[in-house]
């Protein structure tokens, strides 16, 4: 990943040059990952029994 897309990243999810003082590249990436996923629709979501068996 280049500097220039790193920071069209965090722009995309509102993190500011100042903001950057405190993440750590990997946060950022796995920020910008969730967000991505934000629009997946799941068939299923866990419930506290499928946690409790895991």
């Amino acid at each position: 990943m280049t500097t220039p897309l790193f920071l069209l990243r965090c722009t995309e999810i509102g993190i500011s040059i100042v903001d950057l003082d405190f993440l750590t590249i990997g946060l950022v990436i796995d920020m910008w990952t969730e967000k991505a996923n934000d629009s997946v629709k799941y068939k299923r979501l866990a419930s506290q029994e499928d946690f409790d068996k895991f």
